[in-house]
């Protein structure tokens, strides 16, 4: 951690959870319009249009990206290229809950990669704040009835799932290992836009292939279009900048906790468009996930 967590990077670190919890919601609605691979090319293909007025200036010839292209193209593989495209495969083979419940790992994958590759110490307010975080996130999954966790079953999907957090929690440690050129720095859009510009490329060489295997397909209709206006503007441009920000500022460890507030977000939101009004256990889940980033992000 390099910062104290403070109210505004806890802001800018529930933002990224509360819009990829939209991107699950939007991703499941239209997975029979769009191949993943595809959806996943077509979203950073309107992000880049969306940064490009913004950031221009660093796809220039001369730009320090260039100088720090290898970096920024394995950031743009692990957190644009592979992540998303992972979780919307998931999306079409696994259930909600299990793609949630896979993905509530994200923690443990923080400190496990940061032990093993970056040299991170694992404390023990770690631990137990992870333990509490995943509990509320079971406690949300489970919907209060610890006996449904027992009847879930593993899918392909799940195993996609698995490889995205995994493939988060490098991208989130490379985020804060590596600093930005001098040219660059406290330059949100530049930042994104070097890694957009490169994970587009490694998109559209998925999204390629997924076409030349004839597994490619799209449906035009306004909800597609709707949803990926939505993932292009929110989970990519926004959610990117705010988490890139809080992780530069308290570390991926910590950061890491508030991804858990994803499935949390997610249910509330599949809730809202059911029509369902918020159980007594989302509060209590909400309180446990709370309650283990307020553990682990405290000072030794």
């Amino acid at each position: 951690m390099t910062q104290k967590l403070t109210p505004a990077t806890a802001a800018l670190l529930v933002i990224a959870p509360l819009m990829w919890a939209g991107n699950a919601v939007a991703g499941r609605m239209v997975h029979t319009l769009v191949s993943p691979f595809t959806l996943n090319f077509l979203r950073w293909l309107l992000a880049f249009a969306l940064l490009l007025p913004l950031a221009w200036g660093v796809l220039r010839p001369g730009s320090a990206l260039w100088g720090q292209w290898r970096r920024f193209a394995l950031l743009g593989l692990l957190g644009i290229g592979l992540y998303n495209a992972l979780q919307y495969m998931a999306l079409q083979t696994s259930t909600p809950i299990n793609v949630t419940l896979v993905g509530a790992s994200m923690p443990v994958w923080m400190l496990l990669v940061g032990a093993l590759f970056f040299g991170a110490r694992v404390a023990a307010r770690q631990l137990i704040g992870a333990l509490l975080s995943v509990s509320g996130v079971l406690l949300v999954l489970s919907r209060g009835e610890w006996a449904q966790l027992l009847a879930l079953r593993l899918v392909p999907g799940d195993l996609f799932m698995l490889l995205a957090a995994i493939s988060w929690a490098f991208y989130s440690w490379l985020l804060v290992r590596t600093s930005a050129p001098a040219g660059m720095r406290g330059d949100w859009a530049g930042l994104l836009m070097a890694q957009v510009v490169f994970g587009l490329g490694w998109s559209g060489a998925l999204s390629a292939f997924e076409w030349a295997t004839g597994r490619g397909h799209i449906t035009w209709n306004a909800l597609f279009v709707v949803a990926l206006a939505f993932i292009a503007i929110g989970p990519a441009v926004v959610a990117y900048r705010c988490w890139g920000i809080g992780v530069q500022r308290v570390g991926p460890a910590v950061a890491g906790f508030f991804s858990n507030l994803t499935p949390l977000f997610a249910a509330l939101l599949s809730a809202a468009l059911l029509g369902e009004a918020p159980q007594l256990f989302h509060a209590a889940a909400f309180a446990l996930i709370v309650g283990g980033i307020w553990v682990s992000s405290q000072r030794a």
